[in-house]
């Protein structure tokens, strides 16, 4: 278990299940510090209650978003997110989809970006093999939040998940 004593909100929505899963292991790692929020069903009704989230984001297809994030994107456009940290988590196939490896966490991260959010957890892109992305850092030296490979690198989610899990709980913490 990774230790927090911040209250963290946990976003996601989920096509395969797999982002789901991924939410599922977040929560069970932070504890009664984070609750998870299904935008399939609840929307953005919740973001008021965080000034610390995480939230995760499926690419699909040739690097769109996910369906429930898009019937749900405008809502998240209306809400500020000025002083709020932020760490982003994405799921994606580098080998069906390698041109568009995480492009959704891109987007994601852009918008927060411009609506004041403060986005913490980058994450390596060492180990990765894809062509392209949309969520690199501008150095091109770190994904702009924890990408996961669910169908071509699925032994490596718990190691990975449970480091940036740590790094974002320290990001959390400083002022």
């Amino acid at each position: 278990m990774v230790e927090s004593d911040i209250q963290i909100g946990v976003f996601y929505a989920s096509t395969t299940g797999n982002t789901e899963q991924i939410a599922e292991k977040i929560e069970a790692l932070l504890g009664g510090a984070a609750r998870g929020h299904d935008i399939s069903k609840e929307g953005f009704v919740a973001l008021k209650q965080y000034t610390h989230m995480i939230m995760g984001i499926p690419t699909w297809d040739f690097g769109e978003l996910q369906e429930d994030w898009l019937a749900h994107w405008d809502e998240l456009i209306e809400h500020s997110f000025s002083g709020v940290k932020v760490a982003l988590f994405g799921l994606g196939d580098q080998i069906g989809y390698g041109e568009w490896f995480q492009d959704a966490m891109g987007q994601l991260h852009d918008q927060l970006k411009s609506q004041g959010a403060i986005l913490v957890g980058y994450w390596p892109i060492e180990g990765y093999d894809f062509e392209a992305s949309k969520a690199l850092t501008d150095d091109g030296r770190y994904f702009v939040g924890l990408a996961l490979d669910e169908d071509g690198q699925a032994g490596l989610t718990d190691e990975r998940l449970e480091k940036w899990l740590k790094d974002v709980c320290n990001a959390f913490k400083a002022a």
